[in-house]
């Protein structure tokens, strides 16, 4: 069963994401809208939006859930040779608008056009601008060529898109992230569902339920430091292991 979110408040509860079993893919619930309050209670309830052109407002919580845990990434021999050898640098927070626009422009393989419409845009950009919503840019010789995004509650981040204009660039933006989140004290990053490039670098799969409870243990607990958009760019560089 498909439940309508059509006429609810932005507070309204989202359905248990247990009741996603009967859709393959985790779909949850169809409709409402991107408000900041809506959306924040969404990730909180281990839910979020994704849809194409041309349908309506769509919420999943797939099974099982594709995570990584920021101190289990792996960097393969061949990543660490390339983050040293190319000068990749990163920001925090600096170009938040457009590194969505570029995820939003990347062609993905078996995927026709994008779910990061201008509905998704002004959405997240406000969730930026309230303190919710974070970007990672990567810089090769000051043009930007990488980066991706996402939102960060208590203690868990959860990845929404990554893009790459030069070889390896979002694997830096990944690696960067990773270790300013180990540093922080965050435990774990939500890459919703699988892709072989995130397994290789270290994400699972865990069943929902286990996923739902480690949001309830570690989404009330507050990392150290705050999220700093005056990052000054940093080189890129493997983080021990």
């Amino acid at each position: 069963m498909i439940y309508s979110l059509e006429g609810t408040a932005p507070e309204f509860p989202f359905p248990h994401p247990a009741l996603a079993e009967t859709d393959p893919d985790g779909l949850l619930a169809v409709g409402g809208d991107l408000s900041p309050r809506r959306l924040l209670n969404a990730y909180r309830s281990g839910i979020f939006p994704w849809y194409n052109p041309g349908q309506p407002l769509l919420w999943w919580s797939p099974d099982p859930r594709t995570l990584l845990f920021p101190e289990r990434l792996h960097c393969s021999r061949s990543l660490r040779k390339s983050l040293r050898r190319q000068a990749f640098e990163a920001t925090i927070d600096r170009e938040f608008k457009t590194v969505m626009r570029a995820c939003a422009e990347t062609p993905r393989p078996g995927q026709e056009g994008t779910w990061i419409d201008e509905a998704m845009l002004t959405a997240y950009t406000h969730l930026h601008r309230i303190g919710h919503a974070h970007s990672i840019e990567i810089r090769l010789d000051g043009e930007l060529v990488g980066g991706l995004y996402g939102i960060a509650l208590g203690r868990v981040f959860f990845g929404e898109s990554m893009f790459s204009r030069h070889s390896d660039a979002s694997k830096a933006a990944l690696v960067f992230l990773c270790g300013r989140l180990r540093h922080w004290g965050y435990r774990l990053i939500d890459c919703q569902v699988r892709t072989e490039h995130l397994i290789r670098m270290g994400a699972e799969e865990q069943p929902r339920p286990r996923f739902l409870s480690m949001l309830r243990r570690w989404l009330h607990e507050r990392p150290e430091p705050e999220w700093c958009p005056q990052t000054p760019p940093t080189r890129v560089l493997p983080f021990p292991t």
